[in-house]
């Protein structure tokens, strides 16, 4: 008989792909492992069918993929390398295997791996650890410097992608045209939790904790995250900010020992769970930032309006049904897509930043979103 079992039930530890399905051990105290055939639904349900029992050890050898989280750092850059040695410091890291010249580091689930190169140039590391490996990377989490033309000393967040871009356009830093990564679903929780870290060491109000915009590369197809220090070589050298980041991750990942922090396998209740695609504004995003301060608040792809392109139709802007061209559409539906793969069972909302649109604008927008059932939030409709 088919069991259908939210995945967060489970103590799932190890995953492989089989015919048909996937195979999933589930860690009991008696030392063995029970073995469950499944169809994979979601990242957080399956459906379960009868089992066997083989010792662990056997199963782990023979028959699995280890989930793991994979954080990147490169040492031609301070902002990135500052925090993971900050982070290695702490206990419980062992040398891991070297993935072709770069080293890396293990503690207990996480992975953290060092390159030489450009952070944003590195494509899918992601699919070269596994390759490497064997282990399944679950997420990627990027540490990296921020710049800014105002040089104001930050702490950020954001997701990765330039899924505006046209094809055939070359990407100033990284990706590919029409493409967003899956976003982490930790950016809200984290952004939270890294504001009250920021808080209790002092950094604020001298460094400011901001979310940003859904820019740049590399490439990647697990969800993913850049956690970033800026805005100029002063700061990116500053220990105590790195210092903040690397407790960030830390207790982030739960490697303290504590739970997790925006783990979204462990949410009880996706279904019910609201998360915001933020549509418009500046490259902070502010408004849709407002919302994220709240607890409990998830959220996916932020477009600013650089990520919007959108033609100006001149004189007949104001006729109904207007077809107002660019790859805005684009931009939205990438979005949408890879946000809504991060967050099975979860509900995208798109918030808009309607201030910063002009009327013409807003109301392409909001038909397109009608015409592509997505549906639309008031900020009230996120906490």
């Amino acid at each position: 008989m088919v069991n259908h079992t939210p995945l967060h039930k489970l103590k799932q530890n190890y995953l492989c792909n089989k015919k048909g399905g996937w195979v999933v051990g589930l860690s009991g105290s008696d030392g063995m492992t029970k073995i469950g055939f499944f169809r994979l639904l979601s990242r957080t349900s399956i459906f379960l069918y009868p089992h066997r029992r083989i010792s662990s050890s056997n199963f782990r050898r023979n028959h699995c993929k280890r989930m793991v989280t994979l954080i990147v750092a490169t040492t031609i850059d301070p902002a990135s390398i500052g925090p993971a040695s900050a982070l290695l410091a702490m206990p419980g890291w062992h040398p891991g295997p070297p993935i072709q010249d770069m080293p890396s580091f293990v503690n207990q689930d996480v992975r953290l791996l060092k390159h030489d190169r450009s952070i944003v140039r590195e494509d899918y590391l992601d699919n070269r650890w596994e390759e490497a490996t064997g282990e399944m990377v679950d997420e990627v989490i990027f540490l990296s410097k921020h710049t800014a033309a105002s040089n104001r000393p930050a702490l950020t967040v954001h997701p990765i992608g330039v899924p505006h871009l046209k094809e055939g356009e070359q990407p100033p830093v990284g990706g590919k045209p029409a493409w967003a990564a899956p976003p982490n679903p930790r950016i809200g929780p984290w952004f939270r939790l890294l504001k009250s870290i920021a808080d209790s060491q002092n950094l604020t109000p001298e460094f400011e904790v901001t979310l940003e915009a859904t820019h740049h590369g590399p490439l990647t197809n697990a969800p993913t995250m850049f956690v970033e220090i800026g805005s100029t070589e002063e700061y990116w050298k500053r220990q105590d900010a790195a210092q903040a980041i690397a407790l960030l991750v830390w207790e982030g990942l739960g490697l303290n020992g504590g739970a997790a922090v925006g783990d979204w396998s462990r949410c009880r209740s996706g279904s019910q769970q609201k998360i915001l695609l933020g549509i418009g504004g500046g490259h902070y995003v502010p408004r849709h930032m407002d919302i994220v301060r709240k607890d409990g608040v998830w959220v996916g792809h932020l477009l600013a309006g650089y990520s919007l392109p959108m033609e100006d139709p001149g004189p007949t802007k104001a006729q109904a049904n207007l077809e107002v061209c660019g790859t805005w559409r684009q931009a939205i539906r990438v979005a949408f897509d890879t946000t809504r793969a991060a967050f099975p069972q979860g509900e995208v909302l798109a918030h808009i930043d309607n201030k910063s649109f002009k009327g013409w604008q807003k109301n392409a927008i909001v038909g397109f979103l009608a015409e592509q059932n997505i549906k639309v939030g008031k900020p009230s409709d996120f906490y």
